[in-house]
């Protein structure tokens, strides 16, 4: 396994990062495909052993209990010193006011709830999940600076929104002497090239990490394309994401499939390589149910596209609706 810095932070996290948004009790929140706490271990443990030292979860992630498995498997298989920890604040958390968003009194709120179910005094990176249109930009930058200088956060992050977004809230913490973002955790994947256009030039300028999210496409990448999944057929976020889709997505497809062949390595291992040559990528997030989805993951940092190959893969795209949950969680 690599490690680089995030950003221009002194932050090493490893090349590959685990979204535990699998990891959770089916029966609490949104996501009925998610794996147990028994279930979920291994791929924890697993995930330690390949090196892997940075976990991405949300206190909105089946109820709070991916936090909650989470911390306990970490608690367990390693030490706080050696992993980063992601958790992310913005979901509805509770009915009636406050019970979600962006404001002090949910961020002040949350950080808490987070940390006692992860277990931990601290999370290396506590981000927002979504842009907050009700609450003024001030409010939310000024209680993460209060969260960090609080101890509860090393470092703050952001998650899926428009560029001018970004750039108003890393222009309000510079101009207040605030806490500022370190990383853009945004969807990113040879399906959707959109991010290409204004953030991830964005981020490069300002020495932002980022850690794209669905970087497989929700498993679109890794199979054949009429093929399903137990997951795609439940996953109601995946429907938003892809309502329409075209036939260049298909061709784009079947170029992953083609490379793979030729490369004799597992279809992920190319999509996953083609996210990690992408400036300026730190970490693509992935999910795993399957221990090959984590051995696929780590080999994929290795697997080196020559730019023959990037050519085709990325010749067939065209341009998308801008999508990535704007305005829904993930």
């Amino acid at each position: 396994m690599d490690y680089v810095k995030l950003g221009t932070t002194g932050l090493e996290v490893s090349r590959i990062c685990l979204g535990c948004m699998s990891y959770g009790l089916p029966d609490r929140g949104s996501h009925p495909w998610t794996l147990n706490e028994e279930a979920s271990r291994p791929f924890i443990r697993k995930a330690l052993e390949l090196g892997i030292n940075f976990f991405d979860t949300a206190n909105v992630y089946s109820d709070g209990t991916s936090e909650e498995i989470v911390g306990r498997a970490l608690k367990d298989y390693t030490t706080r010193d050696e992993v980063v920890i992601a958790t992310k604040v913005h979901g509805r958390m509770r009915p009636g006011p406050n019970g979600g968003g962006l404001s002090r009194k949910v961020i002040m709120s949350e950080i808490d709830h987070s940390l006692k179910r992860l277990g931990t005094d601290y999370v290396d990176l506590y981000q927002i999940h979504r842009w907050d249109n009700e609450t003024p930009i001030e409010e939310t930058m000024e209680a993460l600076h209060d969260v960090v200088k609080s101890g509860k956060a090393r470092y703050i992050g952001a998650s899926s929104m428009y560029a001018w977004q970004f750039m108003k809230a890393l222009h309000t913490a510079e101009r207040h002497g605030w806490t500022k973002f370190v990383s853009m955790q945004n969807y990113l994947n040879l399906l959707y090239r959109e991010e290409e256009r204004e953030m991830l030039p964005l981020c490069e300028a300002e020495g932002i990490g980022v850690i794209p999210w669905s970087p497989l496409a929700r498993g679109r990448l890794t199979r054949d394309w009429e093929e399903t999944s137990s997951r795609s057929q439940s996953d109601f976020f995946a429907k938003i994401l892809y309502t329409k889709t075209d036939e260049a997505d298909r061709v784009v497809a079947e170029r992953v499939k083609e490379i793979a062949a030729e490369r004799d390595v597992p279809r992920a291992q190319v999509a996953l390589a083609w996210v990690l040559q992408k400036k300026p990528v730190t970490a693509p997030i992935v999910g795993a149910t399957k221990v090959n989805h984590l051995e696929d993951a780590a080999a994929a940092v290795s697997l080196k596209l020559s730019s023959e190959e990037i050519l085709r893969l990325e010749e067939p795209y065209i341009p998308h609706e801008v999508s990535g949950g704007l305005d829904a969680l993930k």
